[in-house]
């Protein structure tokens, strides 16, 4: 272990730790790289790297690439609904709205449509700017190629995104309104937040009940919410703070964690509400993760 090499790995930690989770989704996942990650870099001989933070986002790609297709295969006998792993992020993330979008519960639902290789693709070109002969080197990919996953990957993401940008100001009003209405079961005014095509996604995974699978239509979301609230009782309470980026709902019980609801907002209504319930995704929400790009 050398002190270059470590001085190295610690200034792009940030970096590295935000390539693997917005690949994976998942903190633990992305601080497993990370390790592997460290333990490739100090067998390297410094004098040979040109780049070091281009070396350094190349392994971890590659071992990303690796557990990304690991991870599907969990995915496949994981009880009830997959949801990210919500992160406690600094209010600094949100003034970066490229990566605020980027590493949003909305946009990494969006990415686990994409194949491995699409996915690391357009992580490293559109949230990271890299240069296509780096992403080539780091998926094993002609430049050539990169451009045409590059461009198919984009093309699917953009019909999927969420649209137009929210402010973090704006995300706060729509989330305060929300929280009101339904801690008030005022019935018409969550009806006027929610779109018609709104969707509702909750991850217990196996350990806590949760929806066993999606919940479509404003007036059944509604319902349910107001529902599921009254049916807490007087020892459960909301706290706002910011997860991946944006304003989101925390619910405690008895002082405990209970479930982290983020928002998909899109020209002002909420088209899209994540709950996640399984305590094993809760690791990452009790201290603030720095995410840098």
């Amino acid at each position: 272990m050398t002190t270059a090499a470590t001085d190295a790995f610690v200034a792009h930690r940030n970096l590295l730790f935000t390539v693997a989770y917005e690949m994976l989704g998942s903190a633990a996942d992305a601080e497993d790289v990370l390790q592997e990650t460290w333990l490739r870099w100090v067998g390297v001989d410094l004098d040979t790297v040109l780049d070091q933070r281009a070396y350094l986002v190349r392994i971890t790609t590659r071992q990303a690439l690796g557990r990304l297709r690991t991870l599907g295969r969990r995915k496949e006998s994981y009880v009830g609904q997959w949801l990210p792993e919500p992160l406690l992020t600094a209010p600094d993330v949100a003034e970066d709205v490229e990566l605020a979008e980027s590493v949003s519960m909305a946009m990494l639902l969006v990415l686990e449509t994409l194949t491995p290789t699409e996915r690391a693709v357009f992580v490293l070109r559109e949230v990271f700017d890299l240069p296509y002969e780096e992403i080539a080197e780091a998926v094993d990919k002609t430049p050539a190629a990169v451009r045409q996953i590059a461009h198919r990957a984009r093309a699917h993401v953009a019909s999927r995104r969420p649209r137009g940008t929210v402010s973090p100001a704006q995300s706060r009003e729509v989330l305060d309104a929300f929280h009101r209405a339904v801690e008030t079961g005022d019935l018409q005014t969550l009806l006027d937040l929610l779109a018609p095509d709104v969707v509702a996604l909750g991850d217990g995974g196996g350990i806590r009940s949760a929806l066993p699978k999606p919940i479509n239509g404003a007036d059944k979301v509604a319902r349910l919410l107001i529902k599921g609230w009254q049916t807490l009782g007087p020892e459960v309470a909301f706290d706002t703070t910011v997860v991946n980026g944006h304003p989101a709902l925390v619910v405690r019980r008895l002082g405990e964690l209970d479930t982290v609801m983020a928002l998909r907002i899109d020209d002002g209504l909420i088209t899209g509400i994540y709950s996640v319930r399984n305590p094993e995704k809760h690791s990452h929400m009790a201290e603030v993760t720095a995410l840098s790009r």
